[in-house]
């Protein structure tokens, strides 16, 4: 059960004590949940890129990194990790803005295409966010049992006071001599003790464990008794994760997402063998540059070519083969031929921050990079895309372009994460002049390849 919830934003940093003694910007976790993050973050075998342990103003602190989602520790303390893309002077309003913004892109993942975003629970964001998706579970769950639990013939072997089936002769002879009102038979039972039903109800089981809320326990269980003859799955096998969903099936699919989603995490951080842990942690880094890419490809002209992770140029040549192979993000293209290419950078922007020194904030590796693709991909002439996160401090293009030289020219464009409508104003160019030099070579390079 949980004991205690609390919110960091990404790159925030977790200590023992207290809110009021530590210094600002920290946050205060029990020591037992420290202590268990702390080990688990100095262990070398386990995978733990999202915890960093450093010193911060004299205090040891643990510092989260650019990842997203639910930290459950075994003495019960949740840590909800939110993106800071939204974060800014009222808390609240942060805490629901980040949360939209994170379900938005997740619901672009494959695994999590069964994230409403328009129910209350979610438009409103008072929910936390593992309490979003335990109500969405929930939800999914109840829609299967109004539409029945799905049943299967199976063999069964017993002893019965009457004759059923098929009767088993040598197991008559052998154990009804003398009981010779019984028969040993063999028959099918349609039961619903099946592999989905007992996946869904052991995530039901856990689902008790990980949820504070009272509304969300009851429900639950009042689920629970539809799985009374349901047996509970011990262990997780290769099986439970690649159900088929046969034809006539198709409403299993959302419980059984979500059901493989609560029982296994999905998260960088091992926590197998610990019944009472439990994490769903997501790289925002990853989890962006998929959200962008599904967008754009809905919204890309049939005509023109959307492929994501590009690669097939090289940086350099060495005795003929190709070293350091160069993958931009996304790419448009034309009969074989790149018009235009896009990167994503999960990174915040600040357009108030325009001098010598800070420049946007934009790092000058991103530029570097960019310009190795112009080079390799685009032959030095035409347009690059570089794509940031919209927020607060970006919320308009960069006004002009930053050239590389005459002919290949960079954008730097803010991506609007917080609203789900499939529209081409998600992303924003500076004025229509470069929407316009865009088609004209699309169209350009169609008319020369007629």
């Amino acid at each position: 059960m949980v004991k205690t919830a609390l919110q960091v934003f990404e790159y925030g940093c977790v200590a023992v004590g207290t809110d009021k003694l530590l210094p600002k910007g920290i946050t205060a976790i029990p020591a037992a949940a420290y202590l268990y993050l702390k080990q688990i973050c100095l262990n070398e075998i386990v995978n733990t890129q999202f915890l960093r342990l450093k010193n911060l103003s004299g205090v040891e602190v643990l510092q989260l990194q650019n990842y997203a989602g639910v930290i459950l520790t075994p003495d019960g303390t949740q840590i909800e990790v939110l993106p800071k893309v939204a974060k800014h002077s009222n808390l609240e309003n942060s805490l629901a803005k980040s949360r939209a913004a994170l379900l938005n892109m997740l619901r672009e993942l494959g695994s999590f295409r069964h994230i409403q975003t328009n129910t209350a629970s979610v438009k409103h964001q008072k929910m936390p966010l593992l309490e979003v998706f335990i109500s969405q579970f929930l939800s999914s769950v109840n829609q299967l049992i109004k539409k029945g639990l799905k049943s299967e013939y199976r063999e069964r072997r017993d002893n019965l006071l009457y004759l059923k089936g098929k009767l088993r002769v040598s197991e008559q002879i052998k154990h009804n001599c003398v009981s010779q009102h019984k028969f040993a038979v063999e028959y099918d039972e349609f039961l619903p003790n099946t592999l989905p039903n007992q996946l869904v109800k052991t995530a039901l089981s856990k689902v008790i464990t990980l949820t504070r809320s009272g509304t969300h326990q009851k429900l639950a269980r009042e689920l629970l008794f539809a799985f009374e003859d349901v047996t509970f799955i011990e262990r997780l096998t290769s099986d439970t994760e690649n159900i088929h969903v046969s034809r006539g099936m198709d409403y299993y699919q959302s419980p059984i997402a979500w059901s493989n989603l609560i029982l296994k995490g999905h998260s960088p951080l091992t926590m197998s063998g610990n019944s009472k842990a439990f994490s769903l942690l997501f790289p925002l880094e990853s989890v962006f540059e998929n959200y962008v890419a599904s967008i754009l490809a809905k919204l890309t002209p049939k005509n023109i070519k959307f492929s994501s992770q590009a690669k097939s140029q090289h940086l350099v040549t060495y005795n003929t083969k190709g070293m350091f192979k160069l993958k931009p993000d996304l790419m448009l293209s034309s009969n074989n031929q790149a018009l235009v290419v896009l990167d994503t950078k999960w990174k915040l922007i600040d357009l108030d921050k325009n001098n010598g020194t800070d420049k946007y904030q934009l790092p000058q590796a991103d530029f570097y990079q960019m310009f190795a693709y112009g080079q390799k991909y685009l032959g030095g002439k035409g347009e690059l895309i570089l794509i940031y996160p919209a927020s607060k401090q970006f919320n308009q293009p960069i006004p002009f372009s930053f050239n590389f030289s005459d002919e290949l020219l960079l954008w730097v464009v803010p991506f609007d994460i917080q609203h789900d409508t499939l529209d081409e104003n998600r992303i924003v160019f500076p004025n229509e002049t470069v929407l316009e030099s865009l088609l004209n070579r699309r169209l350009e390079c169609q008319r020369s390849l007629r």
